[in-house]
């Protein structure tokens, strides 16, 4: 079976100039990766309904699953469900459901239902409300054109939060039956660019395995490279198996250069 394709797509500005380092995105790829899925797409974009339409455009039909991250909460940039409203080519509605959930965290703290609060609780036509247990934005799930469209609010603790409980569960209805291994080495003495040729052929001969370098010194004055492995297989087992085997071979080779291999 084939990997079914996810998108990331990352809404702030303040990613965009530097202010916030988007852990989101790494998160949730190593996630949707370990689950089957293949990321295909991590996109940044600013705080535009423009900007945001366009690249959910993009992804409808292309992608199995999106996952936006940010742009949920009361402020007037806050407007990623705009966004997937005008990708989508519908209405942007007042939710009932989300109404409740908004109502009801600000009612525990004593506080009432503005304009400002209800906005988060317009969702596209059609999105079902995510419930949030940490924050008071819900998210959205919407289903169009065999495109799953996700969105999450931008605080880290909200994301996962939402992702564990309603959204992972749901995804892995429609991930493939297969299991992911991960593993490395590190290769002490060893450039990247000698190496470069071996992990060529083991990426020919093992295809169902991600092998990557990554460089973690100078190229030629005591070089450190960090090896890892990906592999995946219809079962644990045999990821595991692949992903040793690999690394057997990479600490052949890594002795054959000279170099001397650790455990990473």
């Amino acid at each position: 079976m084939a990997e079914p394709v996810a998108w990331i797509l990352t809404v702030g500005n303040e990613i965009l100039i530097g202010r916030i380092v988007n852990t989101n995105a790494s998160w949730l790829a190593e996630k949707l990766t370990f689950m089957g899925f293949r990321v295909e797409r991590i996109i940044v974009v600013p705080d535009s309904v423009e900007d945001i339409a366009e690249e959910l455009e993009r992804a409808i039909g292309r992608a199995r699953v999106v996952i936006t991250t940010g742009g949920l909460g009361p402020t007037y940039d806050d407007r990623t469900l705009e966004g997937v409203a005008r990708a989508v080519r519908r209405r942007l509605v007042l939710n009932e459901e989300a109404k409740r959930m908004v109502e009801e965290f600000y009612s525990r703290k004593g506080l009432p239902l503005t304009e400002d609060r209800l906005k988060m609780a317009m969702l596209p036509e059609g999105a079902e409300p995510l419930p949030n247990p940490v924050g008071a934005a819900p998210g959205s799930w919407l289903e169009h054109n065999n495109t799953i469209i996700v969105s999450l609010p931008g605080v880290p603790a909200e994301m996962k939060e939402m992702f564990s409980h309603y959204v992972e569960p749901r995804l892995a209805r429609i991930a493939p039956r297969k299991a992911v291994h991960e593993c490395g080495i590190r290769v002490l003495g060893v450039p990247e660019s000698s190496i470069a040729p071996y992990l060529r052929r083991l990426a020919r001969r093992y295809p169902h395995a991600y092998i990557k370098s990554h460089p973690k010194g100078h190229e030629t004055e005591n070089p450190v490279l960090e090896i890892r492995v990906l592999a995946s297989a219809e079962t644990p087992g045999e990821a595991e198996r692949i992903c040793l085997e690999v690394l057997s071979e990479l600490r052949k080779i890594a002795e054959e250069l000279g170099g001397a291999v650790e455990n990473a």
